[in-house]
C-alpha cells in the first residue's frame, strides 16, 4: 500500500452507486488519485478519460473508446462524469482533512 492508496478508496467512497468501475481497477484508482492529487476540485471529464485511457491500453490496447475525448460519442463521454465528480468530492473532503 501506498499513499495513493487511500486517495483511491477515498474516490471509490464518493462515486454514485450507479457507477460500476471494472474489475481489477486498482491501478486505475490510483491513476485517479494523482488527479486528485495535481488537480484536486478542478479535474475535467476529459482528464479522466485520459487517465482511464492510459490504464485501458494496459488492459485491452484494441478498445474502442481509446480516442481522443473529443472523438467519444456523447454518451461514452458521459460515462466519465461519474468519475470526475467523485474526484472532485474526494479534493474537498481530503482538503477539509489536510487542513
Amino acid at each position: 500500500m501506498t499513499y495513493l492508496d487511500p486517495l483511491a478508496d477515498l474516490i471509490r467512497s464518493c462515486l454514485p452507486p450507479s457507477a460500476r468501475p471494472p474489475e481489477g481497477s486498482d491501478d486505475l484508482f490510483r491513476l485517479y488519485a494523482v488527479l486528485l492529487r495535481a488537480k484536486g476540485e478542478g479535474v475535467t471529464d476529459e482528464d479522466v478519460h485520459d487517465a482511464w485511457s492510459a490504464w485501458m491500453q494496459t488492459v485491452d490496447a484494441g478498445h474502442a473508446s481509446l480516442v481522443p475525448f473529443e472523438d467519444l460519442p456523447a454518451r461514452t463521454r458521459a460515462a466519465d462524469a461519474p468519475y470526475a465528480e467523485a474526484i472532485r468530492e474526494a479534493a474537498r473532503r481530503w482538503g477539509r482533512g489536510r487542513g
